[in-house]
């Protein structure tokens, strides 16, 4: 079985992202792509189903410590045995024309017996390769394990080989002090000669290098500055190197609730999390990082509005048809496994609202728009107002009927008044007369039929009874003020309908049936970070630090946060690690320092630039 979720660390060579589990097995890993089919699948299933397992063969060992390298995805782990210490690094060579995993095994004290168990299985677990030991094509007369599948091939080197046996390799080997061994998984097309061996001393040089400098841009500041610097890691290590695209999760398929059917594959783009993205690069200072997030942006949008989509692959891909792995039994028994992503083909109203925010957070910090980017963010405007009347699924990508959704509308209203700035503000051309009318009109219709007097809230959905944890995102893009007695009165029916007794805020109440699926599940974390920031910018100080002392503390040792948590069983769920939820963390967390810095200032008399307020 599986490890619990929160036992797994990321690694990342920026076009992958494979999981280590605490007892030292790779139970997940795609290549060569986050949105490839996997090779080891373990996570979904058993170990039969594909895995890299390197650790001491004693049952009574212990991990001592684990944790990254800092500002880093090299992975450490100390393990301690009755025979001796030994430490395994685990790391992804970044920047190189392949793809590999590296594990290197160091001896600190007396020797230790390791076990190592290699079961390659290509094509989600539904292909069993051909494997042959055969000599290094270096001619360095070192044997390497070959396996062959189809387009896929890999290679693992390494000065011991696992033996083969009935579903894989395995076998033993000692490592003594001062010892060090290397072992090398790469995958390459099976068409093409196996790649030569990686220099690992180099490899490991280089990949500490390049996370190092890309974090030391980070600044530690404020209470929360540690986990905003690792949450700001995360997004880049799920961001692919060349074309841009930032997956959600590198995983598909773990379950909302155990043994339930809400699991999804997210390993693809969503045109939401790259714009939410690219605003959290700008407010720290990744100029570089932000301008590469809009260039995906406007490459994935490019083409006739009417076959806009909510998410695509990696490198644009369009084509993401959703289906059942049903020779996988899913985590913890929960099917059934996905993967594509049905969603692809909803109508969501809101994703354009996102875009626009984005697009002009970037105008503002002086990102200079082109013939092409404004012409496309034109034709956009043009896409909302011709499906001005038009039901959508709503951000939380419902299985139901459509709805109008409250926040799908205010992020309507949010981008035409992104376009209208944009004309007034930054001498661009466009119909502000027609968006400004768009505009009020959606102004006045989401006072009129989303906000019910007798509940003192907004609703989930125009005429609906229910709140939703998206109507906190109203204040986030300047529809309502923070502190407005609308939007007070929507926390206030918010805490009393969606907030569970463990403290944590739900999307919605999942028994109304309005998503078409059974209910059931977890707080999903983005909607608990998005309070805190209301509380913050409310002055609700004490609830807002609590609040995020509690959901930082979900954290693991290594700082990653899964899509929603467990408070009962005190245990992660849903994909991981989340993009949307350290986004959420990074927001909230700014929100705090800013509010913090502007406070201090007045105490001291030195306000300087408010609008400096939140961007540490």
């Amino acid at each position: 079985m599986a490890a619990p979720i929160e036992d797994y660390a990321l690694l990342s060579d920026l076009r992958t992202g494979p999981l280590v589990s605490r007892d030292g097995s790779v139970d997940w890993l795609c290549f060569p792509r986050f949105d490839s089919p996997s090779v080891f699948s373990s996570l979904l299933g058993t170990a039969k189903h594909g895995r890299w397992l390197l650790a001491p063969n004693e049952p009574t060992a212990v991990v001592v410590e684990r944790r990254y390298i800092e500002s880093t995805f090299v992975l450490q782990t100390t393990w301690g045995t009755t025979t001796g210490q030994v430490l395994v690094t685990d790391f992804m060579p970044v920047g190189t024309e392949g793809s590999s995993l590296v594990r290197r095994v160091t001896g600190q004290s007396g020797t230790v017996e390791m076990r190592q168990e290699l079961i390659i299985r290509p094509g989600y677990a539904g292909v069993v390769p051909w494997v042959s030991r055969v000599q290094d094509v270096a001619g360095t007369g070192v044997a390497v394990l070959l396996a062959m599948a189809g387009p896929d091939a890999f290679a693992l080197r390494g000065p011991t080989l696992p033996l083969a046996y009935a579903h894989g390799h395995e076998g033993t080997f000692d490592v003594s002090e001062g010892e060090t061994l290397d072992f090398q998984f790469t995958w390459f097309p099976s068409y093409r000669p196996a790649p030569q061996a990686i220099d690992v001393d180099l490899a490991l040089e280089e990949a500490v290098d390049f996370w190092t400098r890309w974090g030391s841009h980070c600044r530690d500041e404020g209470t929360y500055g540690g986990a905003v610097k690792r949450s700001l890691l995360v997004l880049r290590a799920l961001t692919h190197h060349e074309t841009g695209g930032i997956v959600a999760a590198p995983t598909t398929s773990l379950p909302e609730d155990f043994g339930g059917p809400r699991n999804w594959d997210y390993r693809f783009c969503w045109l939401r999390d790259a714009a939410l993205t690219l605003e959290v690069m700008l407010t720290h200072g990744y100029e570089t990082e932000a301008l590469q997030w809009r260039n995906w942006l406007l490459r994935a949008l490019a083409g006739d509005p009417e076959d806009l989509q909510i998410m695509y692959g990696v490198g644009g891909e369009r084509d993401l048809p959703e289906r059942e792995l049903l020779h996988l039994p899913g985590y913890e028994d929960s099917k059934p496994v996905r993967i594509g992503n049905e969603a692809v083909s909803q109508f969501q109203a809101d994703v354009v609202g996102e875009v626009m925010v984005a697009l002009e957070r970037l105008r503002l910090a002086g990102g200079k728009e082109d013939h092409f980017s404004w012409a496309l963010q034109r034709a956009l405007l043009g896409f909302v107002g011709k499906h001005f009347d038009d039901k959508d699924f709503g951000l939380w990508e419902m299985r139901g009927e459509p709805q109008y959704f409250t926040h799908s509308r205010v992020m309507m209203w949010a981008a035409f008044d992104c376009g209208i700035r944009a004309v007034r503000q930054h001498g661009l051309p466009g119909d502000t007369d027609l968006w400004e009318r768009l505009r009020d009109r959606l102004r006045a219709e989401i006072m009129a039929k989303g906000f019910d007097p007798k509940l003192n809230s907004f609703t989930q959905t125009y005429g609906g009874g229910q709140t939703d944890a998206s109507l906190l995102v109203l204040p986030q893009v300047g529809f309502i003020a923070y502190n407005d007695q609308h939007m007070l009165g929507t926390v206030a029916r918010l805490e009393e309908e969606l907030l569970t007794d463990g403290g944590l805020l739900l999307r919605y109440r999942t028994e109304s049936g309005l998503d078409g699926l059974e209910p059931g599940e977890h707080p999903f974390l983005a909607c608990s970070f998005w309070l805190a920031e209301q509380y913050v910018r409310t002055g609700r100080r004490a609830d807002a630090q609590s609040l995020m002392d509690k959901l930082v503390g979900f954290t693991n040792e290594l700082g990653l946060l899964s899509e929603e948590y467990d408070a009962k069983e005190m245990r992660m769920a849903g994909n991981y690690p989340q993009a949307f939820s350290h986004l959420a963390l990074v927001r909230a967390a700014d929100a705090m320092h800013g509010v913090d810095r502007l406070s201090l200032a007045v105490q001291t008399g030195d306000q300087g630039d408010p609008r400096s307020a939140g961007q540490g």
